[in-house]
Formats: structure tokens, sequence, C-alpha cells
């Protein structure tokens, strides 16, 4: 199935959220909500995270995400009679209209075109059906383990359902892929012919939201998933049977940001330490960052580093090998880590002129 998601990282997700998130700070009127940081995966705030809920046109960030693995945005897809006759929110698509492929995913999620849906299914999936056997893969590879999808729109059916929890799995990839997270952000485009508006007013309520997708039937109710980001930091969040949808998402940032700002536990070529060196003409060498980790901290909390080295350092050794990594732990479970690199040459050591002098026999 096209590109796959690291399997690291979605170990990484899978085990954060299932730690305890803080309650009680912020409440929402939501049958069910999460607040999530994107980059760590740590739950901020939850609510139901886990109740099974209808998801309407939320699923739009599935079918997306699908389309633009196992697709080509520049494939030009033929509207079927299916597709243009489709109930609900729609783009306006004509039977044996012509578009790209790219066309019809801003239609998609600005829009929220059910039209749009069912045409990127039957192109992609070759049926709705198929296309949704796409999206149930791609939810199982996520690790969204409460989820089920039956079509590529949301319109209400008993197979079709998931929970804020796996929602903000989905969300956290979604905003990783580039070019979905291009179009999310998009307020007005023109493309194909056509000029399309975000539904998503939070885009223009707050600053620095940067997507996603609304959503609404009568037996769903209002939902939503935002992301939103802050020096560099990026929180993600799930409101399913909400009301006041607009106003929690913007409370729930507020207290996210506010209480878990994100702290740098490792960057980027940094110095995280000195380790001993047996045998060089240097006693220590530099311990350094080979990428960059982050972690959530609210006031009073500590992350522990744990140095693991793959075996003693003993000379000579080269500038920029991988010799361990740095193990970051948060009430004793490892949260993240990082490889750590040889900060420099380190020739073996020099013996004295006495000891190496060979007098005549």
């Amino acid at each position: 199935m096209g590109k796959r998601i690291a399997g690291i990282l979605l170990a990484v997700l899978i085990l954060v959220f299932a730690m305890p998130a803080r309650v009680g700070a912020v409440s929402t009127s939501a049958t069910a909500a999460i607040l999530v940081d994107a980059d760590s995966g740590r739950v901020l705030y939850e609510q139901n995270a886990d109740a099974r809920m209808l998801i309407a046109s939320t699923t739009k960030i599935m079918t997306a995400l699908v389309a633009i693995r196992e697709g080509n945005l520049s494939d030009t897809v033929k509207v079927s009679k299916k597709a243009a006759y489709t109930e609900g929110s729609s783009m306006y698509l004509k039977v044996g209209e012509e578009l790209t492929l790219e066309t019809l995913l801003y239609g998609l999620m600005l829009c929220s075109g059910n039209d749009a849906a069912v045409a990127i299914a039957e192109h992609v999936g070759g049926s709705e059906a198929g296309f949704a056997e796409l999206m149930n893969e791609t939810a199982a590879e996520l690790g969204m383990e409460h989820t089920s999808f039956a079509n590529p729109n949301g319109l209400d059916h008993e197979d079709h359902y998931s929970t804020a929890r796996d929602m903000a799995v989905l969300a956290c990839a979604a905003m990783n892929n580039e070019i979905l997270a291009r179009i999310v952000s998009t307020r007005t485009v023109t493309i194909g012919g056509r000029t399309m508006t975000n539904h998503n007013k939070l885009l223009s309520y707050m600053d620095g939201c940067i997507g996603l997708k609304t959503g609404y039937t009568q037996a769903a109710g209002r939902t939503l998933v935002s992301c939103a980001e802050q020096e560099g930091q990026r929180l993600v969040a799930v409101t399913l049977q909400d009301g006041n949808d607009w106003a929690d998402h913007q409370a729930l940032y507020e207290y996210g940001f506010s209480t878990y700002p994100s702290q740098r536990l490792a960057t980027l070529g940094q110095q995280l330490q000195e380790a001993a060196v047996q045998g060089g003409a240097v006693s220590t060498v530099p311990l350094i960052a080979a990428d960059t980790v982050s972690w959530p901290t609210a006031k009073g909390e500590r992350v522990e580093t744990r140095i693991e080295l793959e075996q003693p350092l003993t000379a000579p050794l080269t500038a920029g090998n991988r010799v361990g990594q740095a193990v970051f732990t948060w009430k004793g479970q490892e949260i993240g880590r990082v490889d750590l690199l040889c900060g420099g040459n380190v020739a073996p050591a020099v013996e004295s002129a006495w000891n190496t002098l060979k007098l005549p026999g």
C-alpha cells in the first residue's frame, strides 16, 4: 500500500496515548473529546476518548490521506452518475465532468463534498467498497483499533465509526503529510475553474489554526477535528457530538499551549554529554544528538535522560559514527530516544619516546 508510516512513530503514538491525561482544568460540551500534542503524541486532555461514535465528515481526513498515498494529484477523474448524485454536502459535480484528483481533494476538504468523496473512491479504489478496504487497512496500520470505515464521506452507517482517540491518531498522521496539510490549511482557493472556501471557520476564528475538518449529520451531531500551531508546537483537538465546538476547540488550545509548552530535550547537533574514551589521545569525546526531540511539559514535571552506549568507547574513533542513544523518560516511562554520534576523531594514545626507543643490542 503506497508509502508506509514509520513503525517506530506509530508505536510511540500508541504507547503515549495510553498515558493518563490531566483532567478538570478545562471542559467541553462534547460527548467525547481529546487534546493531543501532535509531535510527541502526549494526551493533554481527554473525555470519553474511547467511546465509539459516529464521525460524520471528519471521515474525509482518512479519504484524503488514502487518496494522496495511493493516487496521483495530476490524475484525471471522470465523475460518475453515482458520484454526482450523492446526497448531502457537495462541490456540485456534474455527470461526465473531468477534474484532477487535486481539485477533487480541495472540494473534499474545503467544501466537504460527498460527491467528491465518491468520485475519489471510485477512481482510487475502483469502487466505494474497494476504497473502504484501503481506508480500513490504513486505519489498522496507524493503530486505530476502534475504528471502522464503510464509506468515504461519513454518511451514517452501522459499520462506520471511530473514537476521539483514534481520530487524533489519524489527525497526527494527516498533518505529517505535506500535501494534505497544505490543503486543509487553505481558506479559499480557485482551482479547476472552481472557487472554494473552507468550511472550517476555526481557520479565521483563532490565530495559529492550520486545519483540519468539520462534520455534521443529524445522528452524529457536530464533529470537529482541528490542528493549531504556536511557537513550533502543534496540538490536535477532536470533539464529537459537540454543539459548541468552535469555542471548545479554542479553549482546549488556550489550555494546552499555556499548560504544556513544548520542552526541547535534544537538538540536532547538540552536545548532550561527554563520554570517557579508553586508549585514546584524549580522555573524553562529546556525544552529539543526531535528531531533535521535544516533549510537552507542565510546570513541575521533569524528564530524565539516560545515556546508553553500544559498547565502551575505545580509540580509534571517527567523528559522526553512531555510538549509542540518549533515552528520555517521564514518570519512569520511555517517551523518546535519539541516536548519539561521536563528536570528534580520537586517535590512539601515542606511547612516549622513552618507551618506544629501541637501543642497539
